[in-house]
């Protein structure tokens, strides 16, 4: 078991070499290709980044030497909390009440008000046609009063005749 440990470790190691060298080989070629401007700008970047987080900021140290007193950041003052709590106070004061209340918003509703809603606009149509047919039989009673009108009247006006003859 040992020789096979033993080979197998030489075995990783000689694949780590071949892998490095093939990563050598890509990283020519693509310099090669690309040009080492880019390269040399993603370094340039790299080492800007790096230069920030590297310098110092104090924030609540005060040094003694001067080159550090530059390096400090200003204090910064509180912001003003009255005029947020004012602004708070103000949304939250409830508008004016309503001087006239509709009671029928406030009723509670019987259980059939949905049924009455849906069947409403059945009801209209039955209304409208409802008062069409009163208005014809009115008409109708009309006619047969004007004819009995016009018969008594012609009834009336033959015995008037009658006498004065």
């Amino acid at each position: 078991m040992e020789q096979s440990v033993g080979s197998l470790q030489e075995q990783a190691l000689k694949r780590k070499e071949r892998l490095k060298a093939l990563r050598g080989r890509q990283l020519q070629v693509r310099d090669g290709e690309e040009g080492e401007p880019d390269r040399k700008k993603e370094r340039a970047e790299e080492e800007a980044e790096e230069e920030r987080h590297r310098e110092l900021k104090l924030r609540n140290y005060t040094p003694e030497d001067e080159e550090l007193k530059e390096r400090q950041v200003p204090k910064a003052k509180p912001a003003s909390v009255e005029d947020k709590v004012k602004d708070q106070l103000e949304a939250a004061k409830p508008e004016s009440v309503i001087e006239e209340v509709d009671l029928a918003n406030l009723a509670p509703r019987k259980p059939d008000w949905d049924l009455k809603r849906d069947v409403a606009k059945k009801l209209e149509k039955l209304e409208r046609r409802t008062q069409k047919a009163i208005a014809e039989l009115i008409r109708d009673r009309l006619k047969g009063s004007e004819e009995e009108l016009a018969g008594a009247v012609g009834a009336i006006g033959v015995t008037a005749e009658g006498d004065s003859d």
